[in-house]
């Protein structure tokens, strides 16, 4: 799905029939679901046959897993480590609350939509409560398991390398998250331990592929909702009239893959923003104000007027934020969308608890 650079769309990945978004975290029940049979009344359970490879293939495409279970939490997860899958599922919520509020909790740790999410439970009365208060969650029946794989909404258009990781990526930010919560400070001198580097370079041509992936996946903190297709972005990338940038972050606990995108349109006296977005896994990481500081900085050595279009989604307010954080104000409106202007004359220091490298 496109949208001209002069439009306003919603960052949202049509499936092949131009229906819902697709699922970005299945969310499983545990006993005559994954397993059959009933882990505290019979002891012993077994794998349901099509399982393990369904898990691991949704995984391979960049589709997250989790639990929401009624059951013993430790006894559940021991018979997982048995089965070879723990690892898949992030944030596992087995306990005695009622299945939304952990598909509600999964959701807040994870940070996704209720939109992405799939539930999947053979008991007729959770999915029923599940629907009921999270409507946006779509609800399958443990009986129609075997044409999961076959779902549009679980089949991807685009599967990068990032894609691939992305189970590994979160299983980093736990570790991060660990960390920061046992950190005693400011939290400038966390980031500092964090050992962080930041990479801002020209999209090349096997960056395009993620990059239309951000634009699909990315609405929280994205600027304008301009979706581009891989073409469009391979035009932009090899025209002089615009730059292209891909931002990318590691730490001491893995990477982050690809986690930005910018798009400027560069005219002779004036460059607009008309895309900026970040992974909403690194919100709270400095990146958006490191590449901001870039971006003003590259503007005045070109000397030329600096604007940015703001289109406002709903949910991206924390980006308008970011804007006025960093001296743009606004001078025109277009309908929803909201223009805005640096005049480069108060640009910050990069912080001194990141490396950047600019490629």
């Amino acid at each position: 799905m496109s949208a001209s650079p002069n439009s306003y769309c919603p960052a949202v990945e049509p499936d092949a029939a131009g229906g819902e978004k697709p699922v970005k975290c299945v969310v499983w029940d545990l006993d005559d679901t994954l397993w059959s049979g009933t882990l505290l009344e019979d002891g012993a359970v077994s794998l349901r046959s099509n399982v393990a490879e369904i898990v691991k293939v949704l995984d391979s495409r960049g589709i997250l897993h989790s639990i929401a279970s009624k059951n013993d939490h430790d006894q559940a997860m021991g018979q997982l480590e048995k089965f070879g899958l723990a690892e898949y599922f992030l944030y596992p919520q087995i306990n005695w609350n009622s299945k939304a509020s952990s598909i509600k909790s999964i959701a807040s740790s994870i940070n996704l939509g209720l939109d992405t999410f799939c539930f999947i439970d053979d008991q007729r009365f959770e999915r029923d409560e599940v629907a009921y208060s999270l409507p946006e969650v779509r609800c399958i029946d443990s009986a129609d398991l075997d044409g999961l794989l076959e779902r549009l909404e679980l089949n991807p258009r685009i599967i990068t390398e990032d894609s691939r990781m992305r189970r590994l990526m979160y299983i980093g930010d736990i570790e991060r998250k660990k960390a920061e919560e046992a950190f005693v400070g400011p939290h400038e001198e966390f980031l500092a331990t964090l050992e962080q580097e930041i990479t801002i370079a020209p999209a090349k041509l096997d960056d395009l592929n993620r990059a239309e992936e951000l634009t699909l996946r990315t609405n929280q903190l994205n600027t304008t909702g301009y979706t581009y297709s891989y073409q469009e972005l391979n035009e932009f990338r090899q025209s002089d009239r615009h730059k292209l940038l891909v931002v990318g972050l590691t730490d001491k606990y893995g990477t982050y893959g690809k986690i930005g995108l910018v798009l400027i349109g560069c005219a002779e006296r004036e460059w607009t923003i008309k895309l900026l977005l970040m992974s909403c896994r690194v919100m709270s990481r400095g990146v958006g104000t490191i590449l901001m500081t870039y971006i003003l900085n590259l503007a005045k050595e070109a000397k030329v007027r600096l604007l940015a279009e703001f289109a406002p989604n709903g949910r991206n307010r924390m980006m308008y934020v970011s804007y006025k954080f960093v001296n743009f104000r606004e001078v025109e409106r277009k309908g929803e969308l909201i223009i805005l202007e640096n005049d480069l004359s108060r640009i910050q220091d990069l912080p001194s608890y990141v490396k950047v490298e600019i490629l």
